[in-house]
C-alpha cells in the first residue's frame, strides 16, 4: 500500500488568470469580464471579483450579462496568451521546490517535500506564495495536503486564508479530516457520478469513506473509490514536472591552443558527430547552426550557418563549415570550441535507399545553403503553387530554405487547372491584341509579329475571386482559349465578355 505520509504537495488554482492578466496589461475597476465564442454564441469565460459580486458567472451569455449588468467591459479571450503565461507562473514556482507540474489548465501542483523548510515552513511558504502573487495583481487559491488530490480538493472549495484559519492546510496524517465536510465534487469525479451520489444521501468525502466499498463499486466502477484513495493517500498521484526541452549544445575544451584552419575543422566534426547523435535520437535536424571559438585573449569568434534544409549528417555540414571557419583570426590560438543547433526543426528517421533522386535533392540543398552563406538564405527564392483558379495568383514566391511543414501539399508545378485544363509553361502579364467578336480572331499581331490562326480549342470560363481586391479582374469574367498559330506558336489568349477586348497572357512549349 502507498504510503502518503511522506510527501507534501501544494496545489494553486487560478480562478481568474485570464482576466487578472488581461487587467494587469490594461486595468479597469469596474466589473470585467473576458468572452469565449461557444456554439455560435459568446459567453462569459473569465470574470474579475467586480464582476461575480454583480450575480454574473462563467458561462453566462453575453447578451444576459449586459442586461443584467449595463457597465460591463468585455475583452475577446486569448487562450494562448493565457497558456504562454502559465508557463511564466510554473517558472516562478520553480523558487520554492523543483518538482512543479500543470494541473489543469489554470493550477499548478508543487511537491514541496523536503523544501518548506527553505522558506521558514508550510505556514510561510503559502504565505509568501500568497503575497508575491497579490503583489503581482493575480489571485490564487492555495491548498496544501499529503496527497495531490487532498491538495487540490482544498485549493478549490477550503482555500488557504491566512495563518489565523486552519482552511486550506492538512496537518500530516490528518487528510480525511481536513476533508471528511467537503462536498463530493472535491475528488473531481465526473458530474453524473456526483449528482447520483447525492441522490443517494452521499454529498460528503467523509460519508463516502464510511460505507462499504462493495456495492458502489459495483454500481458506479473502480473510478469512483480510485480518486477516494487518491485524496487520502492510498494510492499514489505523483506530480509529475514539466519535461525540460533538449539542449543541442557540445563544447569541447583543447589542452593546447590552436590557429590552423584544418586543426579547427577536426575539432568541428568531433562536435558534430556528437551534436547530429543528440539530434538523430530527438528525430529532429539543425537548420542554423552557431560554432563560437574562445581564443586565449577571451575574445570570441562565431561562424554562423544556415541550412536550406534540417540536417544532421555531419560531414555534409562539416563542408559547409569550410567558408565560415577559413575567414576567422584565430589571434595567438584558440582553446574552445562551442557549437549549438540554434534551430531545430523535426527530421523523422526515413528507410534507406538507393533511389538516385534523394542524393539528387541533397546535391541541391547543398548548393542552397553554400549560396546562402554568401547571399543570405532570405535572398534565394522559389515559386511555389496557390490554392486559387486566378492565373496571376497561382503561385507565390518564398525563400528557398522555407520550412518543409508551411509548404503546400499540391504539385510544385501546377500543370493544369482545378478541371483538368492545360496551363501555359511561360505566364507573363497580359498585352492585349486588336481583335474583334467573342471568337478568337483569325489573324492577328502581337509582338509585332504576324500570327495566323491554325487551331483553337476552348473556351474556359473564369469568373474573379470576388472577396479579393485585385483592379486587374474589374473587366469581370474571362473566357480562356488554346490557340494553334501556323507560325507555330501555342498562345494562351482570353476574351472579356463584359468589356470586350482581347489579350495574351501565356506560351505553352
Amino acid at each position: 500500500m502507498f504510503d502518503g505520509i511522506g510527501q507534501r504537495v501544494v496545489c494553486a488554482w487560478f480562478p481568474r488568470l485570464g482576466s487578472d492578466r488581461a487587467l494587469r496589461l490594461h486595468p479597469f475597476d469596474g466589473p470585467f469580464a473576458l468572452t469565449l465564442k461557444q456554439n455560435n454564441a459568446n459567453r462569459l469565460y473569465c470574470l474579475n471579483a467586480a464582476a461575480e459580486q454583480q450575480g454574473l458567472h462563467r458561462g453566462m451569455a453575453y447578451s444576459d450579462a449586459r442586461a443584467f449588468c449595463p457597465d460591463l467591459q468585455s475583452r475577446p479571450a486569448d487562450l494562448a496568451g493565457d497558456e504562454a503565461f502559465l508557463q511564466v507562473l510554473h517558472r516562478w514556482a520553480l523558487r520554492y521546490c523543483p518538482w512543479v507540474g500543470f494541473d489543469g489548465p489554470d493550477g499548478l501542483a508543487l511537491s514541496v517535500t523536503g523544501s518548506a523548510h527553505l522558506v521558514g515552513g508550510e505556514i510561510a511558504l503559502l504565505d509568501d506564495m500568497q503575497q508575491s502573487l497579490a503583489d503581482a495583481g493575480f489571485s490564487v487559491r492555495l491548498g496544501l495536503a499529503d496527497t495531490r488530490g487532498a491538495a487540490w480538493a482544498l485549493a478549490h472549495y477550503r482555500a488557504y486564508a491566512g495563518p489565523d484559519k486552519p482552511s486550506g492546510f492538512a496537518a500530516p496524517g490528518q487528510s480525511l479530516q481536513a476533508l471528511g465536510d467537503l462536498p463530493i465534487a472535491a475528488l473531481r469525479l465526473e458530474e453524473k457520478t456526483i449528482v447520483a451520489l447525492q441522490r443517494l444521501g452521499l454529498r460528503t468525502i467523509g460519508s463516502l469513506a464510511s460505507k462499504p466499498r462493495g456495492p458502489l463499486a459495483r454500481r458506479f466502477g473502480p473510478d469512483l473509490h480510485l480518486r477516494l484513495d487518491q485524496a487520502l493517500g492510498d494510492m499514489p498521484e505523483p506530480v509529475n514536472p514539466k519535461a525540460e526541452p533538449p539542449h543541442y549544445g557540445v563544447r569541447l575544451t583543447l589542452p593546447e591552443p590552436i590557429g590552423l584552419a584544418q586543426d579547427v575543422m577536426a575539432g568541428t566534426l568531433r562536435l558534430l558527430e556528437r551534436l547530429c547523435e543528440k539530434l538523430k535520437a530527438q528525430e529532429a535536424g539543425a537548420r542554423r547552426l552557431c560554432l563560437t571559438l574562445r581564443r586565449v585573449d577571451q575574445a570570441n569568434q562565431q561562424v554562423e550557418l544556415k541550412l536550406a534544409r534540417p540536417m544532421r549528417d555531419p560531414q555534409r555540414i562539416l563542408a559547409l563549415f569550410e567558408r565560415g571557419v577559413g575567414a576567422v583570426e584565430a589571434g595567438y590560438g584558440i582553446d574552445q570550441l562551442r557549437l549549438e543547433a540554434v534551430a531545430v526543426e523535426d527530421l523523422p528517421t526515413e528507410q534507406a535507399s538507393y533511389f538516385v533522386g534523394g542524393r539528387k535533392k541533397e546535391q541541391l540543398d547543398d548548393l542552397i545553403s553554400r549560396l546562402g552563406t554568401r547571399i543570405g538564405l532570405e535572398n534565394i527564392q522559389r515559386f511555389v503553387p496557390s490554392d486559387t483558379h486566378i492565373p496571376e495568383r497561382s503561385f507565390h514566391r518564398v525563400p528557398a530554405a522555407h520550412p518543409l511543414s508551411t509548404l503546400p501539399t499540391w504539385p510544385a508545378v501546377p500543370s493544369s487547372g482545378a478541371d483538368g485544363h492545360p496551363r501555359p509553361l511561360r505566364l507573363f502579364t497580359a498585352e492585349p491584341i486588336e481583335a474583334s467578336g467573342n471568337r478568337p480572331p483569325a489573324r492577328f499581331r502581337w509582338r509585332r509579329m504576324a500570327l495566323t490562326t491554325a487551331r483553337a480549342i476552348g473556351p474556359e470560363r473564369i469568373a474573379p475571386e470576388w472577396w479579393h481586391e485585385d483592379n486587374n479582374w474589374r473587366t469581370g469574367l474571362r473566357d480562356y482559349w488554346r490557340v494553334e498559330t501556323q507560325q507555330g506558336r501555342r498562345l494562351w489568349l482570353y476574351y472579356t465578355p463584359q468589356n470586350p477586348g482581347w489579350f495574351v497572357q501565356g506560351e505553352f512549349a
